[in-house]
């Protein structure tokens, strides 16, 4: 898809890969919708890039009552989406046993399931159109699961099948999807990472093995946007972690190549 013109949605987008996000689109001359919880942060933002290419969103995408029809929100102040850009995520690094009850359901409504309801909100409208692009980022975790990072890697996963029958569900739409894989970023979360013995030892094991450079933000925002641009379906970072995650789709390519040809609306 052009970027040039598209009307993208970023969550996430305070900081991180997010804020990286919107610089590297606003260059290929895309307006950008900011969302995250921050609203000072995104302020901030929209105030330094020009209220002419960008708006801000604030949401908290843990709170199912505040998603209910952003989207729709979104669309009536600034048009239509062509791009969605699921970034928003959350770890949360120690024994699966010390997470709350609330801890738990908040990385799995804010990675997992408000990922799955933008998707679902933002669809109809691109299908009708007979165009648009799904953006949802996962993680190397979502292949390779980590003691310390139990419910994240599980959301990962999640995040993995859902756009594989998003894929499915979408062929022949005019909607593409890029599924975004990615290993250490440098960011706060590798400070948690390293601070928990169990995951930390971990990703030593990886770094050792040369699997486990960390990434700049602003480098994988410009791959994610060149994957836009191209209709690639899957962007896996660094390459060299490419084959385990490879490992781990071969079987929902597998179940792609049996059913291909099938309707995938048919009851």
């Amino acid at each position: 898809m052009e970027l040039r013109d598209a009307h993208a949605v970023v969550t996430g987008a305070s900081r991180g890969i997010g804020r990286a996000l919107v610089d590297v689109l606003l260059d290929r001359d895309a307006r950008v919708s900011l969302v995250a919880r921050d609203a000072d942060a995104l302020d901030r933002i929209v105030a330094d890039v020009g209220t002419e290419r960008a708006a801000a969103f604030a949401c908290d995408l843990g709170d199912a009552a505040a998603i209910d029809g952003l989207v729709e929100r979104i669309e009536a102040a600034r048009g239509p989406v062509d791009v969605l850009i699921n970034n928003a995520g959350i770890d949360h690094t120690g024994a699966f046993t010390a997470m709350t009850a609330a801890e738990l359901r908040t990385i799995v409504g804010v990675n997992l399931v408000a990922t799955a309801e933008l998707c679902r909100q933002v669809v109809p409208a691109m299908t009708a159109r007979g165009r648009g692009h799904l953006v949802n980022v996962s993680s190397i975790g979502g292949s390779l699961a980590s003691a310390g990072l139990v419910a994240y890697c599980a959301t990962k996963a999640g995040v993995n099948q859902l756009t594989a029958g998003l894929r499915a569900e979408l062929k022949g739409t005019g909607i593409g999807t890029t599924l975004v894989e990615i290993g250490p970023v440098a960011t706060t979360m590798m400070d948690d990472v390293r601070a928990y013995a169990p995951t930390a030892a971990s990703v030593r094991r990886l770094e050792r093995a040369g699997l486990s450079p960390e990434l700049d933000p602003h480098e994988v925002a410009t791959a994610m946007a060149a994957a836009v641009t191209t209709g690639r379906r899957h962007l896996r970072l660094p390459r060299r972690q490419a084959p385990v995650s490879m490992i781990a789709e071969a079987p929902r390519r597998i179940g792609e190549w049996l059913t291909l040809g099938l309707d995938p609306r048919a009851t």
